[in-house]
């Protein structure tokens, strides 16, 4: 069982404030939520929607929440009406319809999220523990001058939360007794999104004041480009099969084998920090403590060791099949199901019996 550390972020002498601050604390506060949230191709990703269900956690009665969406285009418009009924706690969307949003860059972002805070005066501020999330909270909660709790996976109180350390070893309780906003991030593999309302509950869409924005408010970041992969394989963090190649498999034209059983599987590929290391894939696909969190229905590992920074991005997947030819390999004491054999060998019996997915 993962131990359990009772653990208190402070800011500054917050410890030493007056028996007023305590007093207040131990009175039932006043929720209200700011989710920051990401969305591509008109809709509010997954992960978004999952830090909505992480705002529920922290309290149904009396929580205002709002939903922050940035960019430009018609896209943009597109999110925003669908994240106005994407959760019965929604309040109010928030739109800032700007180029200086279009990319995710942390300096233009942080300080939307400083003015919106300003204005809105949040108890509570979400994102979710994405690339994104990860590069705007911390910048964010600077200049706010709060600390951030980073990869909530629990909530056990509005400024109570829980959170894995030592490579997902170890469960740390965390009380949060800084300053408003809380700001955190969580992982949207522990909370589960509601589904979708019925149309007739839309929160209303108000544009945000962009006033604050000047020349060169994007500060020494520049958008560069982005590469992705064009394939129709689901998302890797959020695909309910989940393939996964390590070192084993030895090269960059085996991980090809892996691509095919994906295929007839439905599945996203995934590969270990060593795999990408290796040049064997690109690290978009790393699952791990510095890769990817994933929690699919089926996670599929081959020639996979099982090191502590890979089992901490996975071990919350519902089923885990390790094949590797290593008996005393340690990804065998978190899978559901072992085989001890040449992954090869298991490959090809697998794509010979599965059927093509139609």
């Amino acid at each position: 069982m993962a131990a359990m550390v009772v653990g208190a972020l402070r800011r500054g002498t917050a410890a030493a404030g007056g028996s007023s601050r305590s007093f207040a604390r131990s009175l039932p506060r006043l929720v209200s939520t700011l989710v920051v949230a990401e969305h591509e191709g008109g809709f509010v990703k997954p992960s978004s929607l999952s830090a909505l269900a992480a705002a529920e956690a922290i309290g149904k009665d009396g929580n205002r929440v709002s939903l922050l969406l940035g960019g430009s285009g018609p896209g943009l418009h597109k999110a925003a009406e669908h994240a106005a009924s994407s959760h019965p706690l929604v309040s109010e969307v928030l739109v800032a319809d700007s180029d200086a949003f279009a990319h995710p860059l942390a300096e233009p972002w942080a300080e939307l999220l400083r003015s919106v805070q300003h204005k809105g005066g949040y108890s509570h501020v979400i994102a979710s523990s994405t690339s994104f999330g990860k590069n705007l909270l911390p910048r964010a909660a600077a200049l706010l001058d709060v600390s951030p709790v980073t990869d909530v996976t629990s909530i056990s109180e509005p400024r109570v939360f829980v959170r894995p350390i030592y490579a997902g070893n170890a469960l740390c309780t965390v009380r949060y007794t800084g300053e408003d906003p809380c700001m955190m991030s969580i992982r949207s593999t522990s909370f589960s999104p509601t589904e979708a309302m019925s149309e007739a509950k839309v929160a209303p869409i108000t544009q945000v004041d962009l006033s604050f924005l000047s020349e060169g408010s994007s500060g020494k970041s520049a958008w560069v480009n982005l590469k992705s992969q064009d394939t129709e394989r689901p998302d890797l963090a959020n695909a309910p099969v989940v393939v996964t190649g390590g070192r084993g498999l030895k090269s960059a034209e085996n991980f090809k084998l892996l691509e095919q059983l994906a295929e007839k599987l439905g599945a996203a590929v995934g590969a270990t920090r060593a795999a990408v290391d290796a040049g064997f894939v690109p690290n978009e696909l790393q699952v791990g403590q510095t890769g990817k969190i994933v929690a699919p229905e089926l996670y599929m590992a081959f020639g996979v060791s099982g090191a502590i920074q890979h089992l901490a991005g996975m071990r919350d997947s519902k089923v885990i099949v390790a094949v590797n030819k290593d008996a005393d390999a340690p990804i065998f004491q978190v899978a559901d199901y072992g085989i001890v054999a040449d992954l090869f060998e298991v490959l090809d019996e697998l794509l010979k019996k599965l059927p093509d997915k139609k």
